[in-house]
């Protein structure tokens, strides 16, 4: 039975600080993935906040975000304080968000246990997703493991990185056992060709890597201070002004100077003491548009539509209308194997085999200032 004691002590930090690109139009950068609507009738970030409350109350719950959507990140979360809004000033990739998410939380309990969730996956089975993170919290608060969350694959997905797991552990001292299987991570790997993707499926001994960790604030600051000391200098700067006025002047006289690295780089990579918590259960990061089709049910020739969608020999494609006003049919003829996108003030026609290239034309509208507020 948890007591009210170590649940004051379990922290969530949630990223949110992604500009969402791959889905624009839908997803601009003042509202970007984590903060729209595609699944539900609640943003991603709302649905990652209701998925943490069951097991840490809501004034131990941070945002991560940045200055251009701190606003928004506050509108859709009024009950959250607001000094648990934390604004970026610039993007320096997770290790400088996971070092500003130690400090915040090291300035309310130095004994307490963060977890880091992203803000913008799809995670349908809640009840076992809590129990592995309950699970994890009471592991990372037994002494100095460093837990990520690892998923079972599904299929060879190339854009993922791997862990390799080893045997798995036995509970510690004192716990009979936990629910979640808990493995050594053995070895972290980078997003491989399809070839090996396949191997590391069919092989049974790797997970893929969701970005979901959870550490003690001791834990995660010696990790720091072994691998990247300049970052653990930062952290006790940060940490000293936690909660005050100071910590936002702070932020932005040194941010742009951090060094730009992700925590899987930094410290994970690194580290002797990982250990991978067996995610079973589903999970989905929506990395593109093709992802939704996953989540919506198909007609009989595969189309996959949210909105009033009309065709007459399309297949196997994505609709999707976010209008808010004047909506119309989309009628289609002949379509295949696209993604045909529809807000107030933009339409995208894109082929399924190129929804990655969706960035680089958000890059160039950017670019141009005839598009550039589409942006």
């Amino acid at each position: 039975m948890k007591t009210k004691s170590n649940i004051d002590d379990r922290f969530v930090i949630i990223m949110a600080g992604g500009k969402g690109e791959r889905f624009w139009p839908v997803s601009r950068e003042k509202t970007p993935k984590q903060l729209i609507t595609l699944l539900g009738k609640r943003s991603f970030l709302q649905q990652a906040v209701d998925r943490a409350l069951p097991l840490v109350p809501l004034k131990n719950i941070f945002i991560i975000t940045n200055t251009l959507q701190v606003l928004e990140v506050r509108k859709q979360l009024p009950k959250l304080p607001k000094e648990n809004i934390i604004a970026e000033p610039i993007g320096r990739d997770t290790c400088a968000a996971v070092a500003l998410g130690a400090a915040v939380v090291g300035a309310r309990s130095t004994t307490g246990i963060m977890a880091i969730l992203p803000a913008d996956h799809v995670i349908p089975d809640e009840k076992k997703f809590q129990q592995v993170l309950s699970d994890s919290f009471d592991l990372a608060s037994r002494g100095q493991a460093i837990v990520t969350i690892g998923i079972k694959p599904t299929e060879p997905a190339t854009g993922y990185g791997y862990i390799r797991v080893g045997e798995p552990l036995p509970p510690p001292r004192g716990v009979k056992s936990y629910k979640t299987t808990f493995f050594k991570a053995e070895q972290f790997v980078e997003k491989p060709h399809y070839d090996r993707a396949i191997e590391y499926v069919n092989s049974g001994h790797y997970r893929w890597n969701a970005g979901m960790f959870v550490w003690s604030f001791i834990t995660i600051t010696q990790g720091l201070e072994k691998h990247q000391p300049e970052m653990a200098e930062a952290c006790r700067r940060w940490f000293k002004v936690a909660g005050t006025p100071k910590l936002e002047k702070l932020l932005a006289r040194e941010y742009p100077e951090i060094k730009k690295i992700s925590i899987d780089f930094a410290l994970m990579e690194h580290a002797q003491n990982v250990v991978v918590a067996d995610g079973s259960f589903g999970w989905d990061d929506l990395g593109s548009w093709n992802a939704l089709a996953r989540h919506i049910k198909p007609d009989s020739e595969g189309n996959c539509a949210v909105g009033d969608f009309i065709h007459v020999d399309a297949a196997r494609n994505v609709i999707f209308d976010a209008r808010t006003k004047h909506r119309t049919p989309i009628a289609v003829v002949g379509l295949r194997d696209s993604i045909l996108i529809q807000t107030d003030d933009a339409t995208l026609l894109a082929h399924k085999s190129q929804s990655q290239k969706v960035k680089e034309l958000v890059a160039k509208l950017a670019a141009d200032k005839k598009y550039a507020h589409l942006v």
